[in-house]
């Protein structure tokens, strides 16, 4: 894209600096507009935000670029950091029955002891059809539980995708949808089926701290105005086409506001909204987590990534950076997360950060034997309410809308990202497609509505005026 002297300059704001905001300032500013980012905290960031964890600032929660995820690609390029990634080939750990298995390889796969060969073949089938599976529509009528027993098998259900669902959903997996395990999947064989020869993982020397330090300064030097500390608590629109956002840094108008909350949130800050929209908001049910960042003397395992299939444990997966980043980056440390994803109501919300490390060290004692808690030299935790909205039947169909009912305010945010998992080169996706179907052509309507304007004020009365100024709004 690039920026239109064509258009209106209309003056944005964007609510929200996550990387979903930060993506539509700059393809809003690169379309000529003038915008504002409104983010609630000291800086730039959300869920991709980096922190401090003894003397090393890498990422809050964990995050990896795939080959195939094109649209963060592109965005790094445009920020002249695609030719810093590193790519690396990485492992895969399953921890089954007090065991760890490595599950890498075609050969793991079919030597992996808690599944017969039978059990085997259905779930490699069961992966590989749903990685070719184009209709996830018809999947959302579905629950995955439901698919995932008809098509793996009893045993296979029971064994590794039903232990894979709790931890990753808790309970709700019960009302969740097929088409969250066809996303997943899909993530997975993403890169095989677009033509690239092998799944390489991929991150920006630095982490997010280096993204986002480049992206804000792309966006000072390109005139969108970041505003830090600007909690918004009220957007409203007013009678003659302007929106007022109420923030901590007083009240601000502007033309066109594009809210990238979680729906709510969106809920409470717009309250002109209609019933059934402010509703569909409501009804969104969201996944939280909490996560640890363990800052450890020496590695746990070589997986990038090991699932868990037992019971028991107190986090869902555990993630091993330093298979992937270079221990240089960490001052020789080695860095695992710990993730739990938590419903609304689980127990971990009332836990405090000590219990929770107490609880978490315990389980790495569980599964790594030679693990001690002298090897940790910090451990730090993060929460988030809202991370990922449960996909439940019917999803895409009760989603609210981008364009609210309130003129010149807009709702997009992760709940609207239908075909694919939580990740940022979805969101980044996202970002671009509400740019140019909805954000685009509401300033096209605003020329529209200027030409008109002009129009209609210099010519003179007569019954064909009403006619000609439809017919030059629609030439326009």
């Amino acid at each position: 894209m690039t920026e239109s002297s064509e258009s209106s300059s209309l003056r944005w704001a964007v609510v929200g600096g996550g990387m979903l905001g930060l993506t539509l300032a700059h393809r809003l500013r690169q379309a000529g507009q003038q915008v504002t980012l409104l983010e609630a905290g000291p800086e730039i960031g959300g869920l991709a935000g980096a922190w401090q964890i003894g003397d090393v600032t890498w990422d809050r929660h964990y995050h990896v670029t795939l080959l195939s995820d094109l649209r963060l690609r592109g965005l790094l390029k445009e920020l002249d950091l695609e030719a810093d990634m590193r790519w690396v080939e990485t492992r895969t750990g399953f921890y089954t029955d007090g065991q760890l298995y490595s599950m890498s390889n075609t050969v793991e796969f079919l030597r992996f002891p808690p599944l017969g060969l039978i059990d085997k073949l259905r779930l490699g089938a069961t992966i590989f059809m749903a990685s070719r599976r184009k209709d996830w529509q018809a999947l959302e009528r579905i629950h995955v539980a439901d698919w995932l027993r008809r098509w793996s098998g009893k045993r296979t259900f029971n064994k590794i995708w039903l232990p894979l669902l709790k931890a990753k959903l808790g309970e709700c997996y019960r009302c969740t949808s097929a088409s969250f395990i066809w996303a997943t999947i899909a993530r997975m064989y993403a890169a095989r089926q677009s033509g690239l020869k092998k799944e390489m993982f991929g991150y920006v020397s630095g982490g997010y701290a280096t993204i986002l330090r480049r992206f804000a300064e792309s966006l000072s030097a390109a005139g969108v105005t970041l505003q830090t500390n600007a909690a918004v608590s009220r957007v409203a629109a007013g009678k003659d086409g302007t929106v007022t956002v109420h923030s901590n840094a007083g009240e601000q108008q502007f033309d066109r506001v594009v809210l990238t909350a979680p729906s709510p949130i969106i809920a409470k800050l717009s309250p002109h909204l209609g019933a059934e929209e402010q509703q569909r908001h409501e009804a969104i049910e969201y996944l939280g987590i909490v996560c640890a960042s363990v800052l450890l003397k020496r590695p746990l395992a070589s997986y990038y990534v090991t699932n868990i299939t037992d019971e028991g444990l107190p986090f869902t997966a555990v993630i091993e950076m330093t298979t992937l980043v270079d221990p240089a980056e960490l001052g020789g440390h080695s860095l695992a997360y710990l993730p739990r994803y938590a419903a609304a109501d689980d127990e971990i919300w009332t836990l405090s950060d000590a219990e929770i490390e107490k609880r978490f060290l315990a389980g790495l004692e569980r599964m790594y034997p030679d693990f001690t808690r002298d090897d940790v030299a910090a451990f730090r935790i993060s929460r988030a309410r809202h991370v990922m909205a449960l996909p439940t039947l019917e999803y895409s169909t009760k989603l609210p809308p981008l364009q609210t009912a309130m003129p010149g305010v807009f709702a997009v945010n992760s709940t609207h990202i239908v075909k694919g998992t939580l990740n940022v080169n979805e969101v980044v996706t996202l970002a671009e497609t509400a740019l140019n179907d909805v954000l685009l052509p509401s300033i096209a309507a605003a020329d529209a509505a200027n030409v008109g304007a002009n129009v209609s004020a210099q010519l003179p009365p007569s019954d064909n005026h009403e006619k000609t100024t439809r017919e030059l709004v629609a030439r326009s």
